[in-house]
């Protein structure tokens, strides 16, 4: 069971240095809650993989601070999809 989740927290660091997605995204992607996706990289990746851990944290650090811009578009994209619908 140990090397599973190793496994899984190796793979969910990778994908997300490469594609820099967010915390849903990689969910998504890997069919699992964003709460074991933030768990697997904030808790155990610092004891798998210390240099991954460095670059993951980077993308949280770039998505948490884009995350107030994401919000204002998606708002903005709901309001012209029910302006365009009446």
């Amino acid at each position: 069971m140990e090397d599973a989740i190793k496994e899984r927290v190796c793979k969910l660091a990778v994908y997300l240095i490469e594609t820099g997605a967010t915390v849903r995204a990689a969910a998504k992607h890997f069919g699992i809650s964003k709460s074991t996706v933030h768990k697997d990289l904030s808790q155990r990746l610092p004891h798998y993989n210390r240099v991954l851990y460095i670059q993951v944290r980077q993308v949280l650090d770039n998505n948490k601070a884009q995350r107030h811009i994401r919000g204002g578009f998606a708002t903005q994209r709901k309001y012209r999809l029910k302006k365009e619908q009446m």
